[in-house]
């Protein structure tokens, strides 16, 4: 195991997209295998000593930059070790990249369906925040292709969990260890939002115990090993944006898009839908403004990627598009996989040019993660519209909006504007948990996002949150700050 104390070794690693400012650490240990991390975290677990798991720095809410103790980088345990077409299933380790692992998976005829917009995203950091990317819309988030993980508690005990193995309930809440060692973990009773969910512990009664371990956040464990279902890869993704005059035509489109999809019907002659993204005018400007030859005049966009368009699609398609006051004439189709390609990357240039953005100015990333039933989806798009429209701030609203998860993105001039700005982000957040929302649908809480959580869960249910820690991590040292402050834990 390599161990690196010197300043500037140490610095490169305070920092990811939330721009999160003042970390520090006194060293960065590199493990190679899990017996170097289990000897390395019983040493830390005696001494008190704080640790932060790092993975490929891309998080947007603070959760890898240390404040004290040791930072543990798992970039050097990137082995895939095992890819099954028989299992359709892969073994990798946590500091593999989600890149490498789809394209390793494509070449077997294998489709890993996880799809974050940072190539050097890191498997482990997906599961840690339970990320879910643009194909979410149809394969889900990350949660539901973890079939096994091998980990390490922070007292230096090697956990592994198979899914179906161990059920909790709030009856019997006992985790059996390997040696026979029985861990009583406390369940929290809040209820999760019915929406797609990173915010907190998952907690439910009857739940499979490996779950309680995807998006937590590096706070109970450090997830070494990751075996993952797999799905076979499409032939061919037929994708197409589409430009709209009106914000309201594109929200109307996506609606009726969501009808015609396969998820929402068991009829054949549907949509094979994976994503569905929103694009604002901001949004739409901010790529004009990277070199994106976006046509002027335009209020939204949506960007649709579908599975092997089938015979009706092309009509069907082209109908839609009429209806909601577009045309083909504002419709870019993608005629090949290299195009498909093009459009793929366009989608992805998005999010990097915001933090960009967010970087120039030196400022702490402004932005939200809410998702809300399908039900209150329209009431929450036009909650951010008024806002908007009284409240001169520069903003970009983009993301998923096939699920109902949008990310509103705010960017500050100067540091008088940013209490101004930091309180429409909270606004959004009380009337997004108004709505049976979540506060974060993808990226977790992180260290800059506790007061979302409390607004969504209340004090006591943090409470909850904190013993549930503590009786994995007795000695309180993984993930310090991390989805909850430390205060919750009496330190």
């Amino acid at each position: 195991m390599i161990i690196k104390s010197d300043p500037d070794t140490i610095r490169s690693y305070f920092e990811d997209s939330s721009n999160l400012k003042g970390g520090f650490a006194d060293e960065v240990v590199y493990p190679e295998e899990i017996e170097e991390m289990s000897l390395f975290l019983e040493e830390c677990s005696k001494k008190r000593i704080p640790v932060t798991v790092s993975g490929g720095g891309t998080g947007t809410t603070g959760s890898r930059i240390p404040f004290g103790g040791a930072v543990i980088s798992t970039e050097r345990l990137n082995k895939i070790i095992h890819i099954s077409k028989q299992d359709s299933s892969c073994v990798v380790q946590a500091g593999v990249l989600a890149e490498d692992v789809r394209k390793a998976c494509e070449r077997e005829g294998l489709f890993y369906t996880s799809h974050p917009t940072e190539t050097t995203a890191s498997i482990g950091g997906t599961v840690a925040t339970n990320a879910s990317g643009a194909r979410s819309f149809k394969y889900g988030s990350t949660r539901r292709y973890v079939k096994r993980l091998k980990m390490v508690l922070s007292n230096g005990e090697i956990l592994e969990i198979k899914r179906g193995q161990h059920t909790l309930t709030k009856k019997d809440s006992r985790l059996v260890l390997a040696g026979g060692s029985k861990l009583e973990i406390p369940l929290p009773a809040y209820r999760m939002p019915e929406v797609k969910n990173s915010a907190g512990y998952f907690v439910k009664d009857e739940m499979d115990a490996i779950d309680l371990f995807i998006g937590q956040e590096g706070t109970l464990s450090i997830v070494i090993e990751i075996e993952l279902g797999l799905v076979r890869r499409p032939e061919k993704i037929f994708s197409l944006f589409v430009f709209f005059k009106q914000e309201e035509s594109a929200w109307n489109f996506t609606q009726d898009v969501r009808k015609h999809a396969k998820s929402h019907s068991d009829n054949s002659s549907n949509l094979d839908i994976l994503s569905i993204e929103y694009f604002d005018s901001n949004a739409l400007r901010i790529l004009r403004d990277v070199g994106a030859n976006i046509p002027g005049g335009r209020s939204a966009a949506i960007f649709l990627e579908e599975v092997t368009a089938n015979e009706s699609s092309p009509a069907l398609w082209e109908r839609l598009i009429s209806k909601h006051n577009a045309s083909m004439d504002d419709t870019w189709v993608a005629m090949n996989e290299s195009e498909s390609d093009k459009f793929t990357k366009l989608r992805h240039l998005l999010p990097e040019a915001v933090n960009d953005i967010v970087r120039q100015r030196g400022s702490q990333k402004l932005s939200t993660d809410i998702a809300v039933p399908e039900k209150n989806a329209h009431e929450m798009f036009s909650y951010y519209r008024d806002v908007f429209r009284t409240n001169i701030i520069e903003h970009a609203i983009f993301g998923h909006i096939g699920e109902n998860h949008l990310h509103i993105n705010l960017f500050p001039k100067s540091e008088g504007e940013m209490p101004y700005a930091k309180k429409i982000c909270l606004d959004f957040v009380k009337k997004g948990v108004s709505l049976g929302g979540t506060v974060s649908a993808e990226h977790g809480i992180g260290k800059t996002k506790h007061e979302y959580l409390e607004v969504m869960y209340g004090k006591e249910a943090i409470l909850e949150m904190a013993m549930l820690k503590k009786s994995l991590d007795a000695s309180l040292i993984l993930g310090l700050d991390n989805i909850f402050p430390k205060e919750y834990l009496g330190i």
